[in-house]
């Protein structure tokens, strides 16, 4: 891999791999059901993530970074807010939350109990 690669969040094959070990890629208002209804069983994270921002990704890696080290029991959902700004908008009608790139809701219950964007987003908010 590149240097340019590595410094902007380049083709990593390997990394995508891990990505997916604990993501669950968010795709449709199904899935979205899905996860609320999740949440009366354990918490639910989702993730909201531009691909296009050096930001974004950044805040990204650092969180896989504190998943991958954590036992903390919930399930994590990751929406690419590009490809599926349809589904971003429905999670701030549906929790009537602002939309921010990077995000982080928690849901618990099937409501948001607690929300977070750029350098705020961290594990110890779950």
């Amino acid at each position: 891999m590149s240097l340019l690669n590595r410094l902007f969040g380049g083709n990593d094959s390997q990394g995508e791999e891990k990505h997916r070990t604990f993501w669950k890629i968010l795709t449709s208002e199904q899935m979205l059901e899905d996860a609320v209804k999740k949440s009366h069983e354990k918490k639910v994270v989702l993730f909201k993530h531009s691909t296009r921002c050096f930001i974004s990704q950044t805040v990204l890696k650092n969180f896989e970074r504190e998943v991958k080290s954590s036992d903390k029991d919930a399930e994590y959902y990751f929406l690419d807010l590009l490809a599926f700004r349809n589904l971003s908008n429905r999670i701030s009608e549906l929790f009537d939350i602002e939309h921010q790139s990077p995000q982080m809701i928690v849901l618990e219950n099937g409501k948001a109990i607690k929300n977070a964007s750029h350098n705020s987003i961290s594990l110890d908010l779950v």
